[in-house]
């Protein structure tokens, strides 16, 4: 295969986005048209490939073009494969490869919120979110339990970094998702409340629900508010919610962290009625 090429120099700027481009230079913010995101391992990467992401280069480990990387490689056509053993691999870009394999792929412009929230019956919003590993976690769990999607205020991590595409093992390519538009809790519960949604905030207040109560289940649209690591919802949030939900908790444990506690709620709350 003629697009298969050795690795030899690894200054060549074509590796750029593998090994030397920081995650804010990929979103390229200047030049949206040409933000790029790395997907790494098989599955991740052919679950982004599922959802129409457009490759644009591969790094892999040698062994894996024959072996694990076969599909993708047959996926990807005439792009670039780049390729080396994987000391080599290892050494150029820092860090061990998960499954010896990247792919480096064009951004996918983000649908509106109205869009995702059109025919929404549980969506997720996490204001503040800032760790990948728990965007990504959170991500995998709304994907797995029923969630229609995900809502992320602007402060929140981006959810193509690569940690957080890895975490979520690719489910950030399964459920919608976009950034809320506009100041936020203002604009953000506005919306919220034009299209129906009630919503639930969790947190570790006296006077809240306990999540298993009935009316948060009979609810025809519940949005499920999570907030930033440490300090979760704003008091601001909290006070614009219709509800304030807590997750009881034994052998003085005060809370869950914002990933574990997403499934529990995301568990209960979205039970067929």
């Amino acid at each position: 295969m003629s697009n298969i090429i050795e690795i030899r120099d690894y200054n060549a700027p074509e590796l750029d986005v593998y090994a030397r481009l920081t995650e804010n230079q990929l979103v390229n913010r200047a030049d949206p048209a040409n933000a790029l995101f790395i997907a790494e391992s098989p599955n991740v990467i052919h679950r982004a490939l599922d959802a129409g992401c457009e490759p644009v280069s591969l790094l892999l480990e040698r062994r894996h073009i024959e072996g694990q990387a076969k599909s993708i490689v047959e996926r990807v056509g005439e792009l670039p494969i780049y390729t080396a053993p994987l000391p080599v691999l290892t050494q150029l870009t820092g860090f061990p490869l998960t499954r010896g394999v990247l792919c480096a792929m064009r951004r996918p412009k983000l649908p509106g919120p109205e869009e995702i929230l059109r025919n929404a019956r549980r969506v997720a919003v996490l204001e503040n979110v800032m760790n990948p590993t728990n965007l990504g976690a959170i991500f995998r769990s709304a994907a797995a339990l029923n969630m229609d999607a995900v809502l992320l205020t602007p402060a929140c991590t981006d959810a193509l970094y690569r940690r957080c595409v890895r975490v979520s093992m690719g489910t950030v390519f399964q459920i919608p998702w976009t950034y809320l538009e506009g100041s936020w809790p203002e604009e953000g519960m506005a919306l919220l409340r034009r299209l129906g949604f009630r919503t639930a905030a969790m947190a570790l207040r006296e006077n809240t629900l306990p999540i298993d109560d009935p009316r948060l289940l009979a609810e025809p649209k519940l949005a499920v508010l999570l907030g930033t690591e440490g300090d979760g919802l704003s008091d601001g949030t909290i006070a614009a919610c219709d509800y304030s939900v807590k997750i009881p908790m034994s052998h003085g444990v005060d809370s869950l962290n914002v990933a574990a506690a997403s499934a529990v709620a995301f568990y209960q709350l979205c039970k067929p009625t």
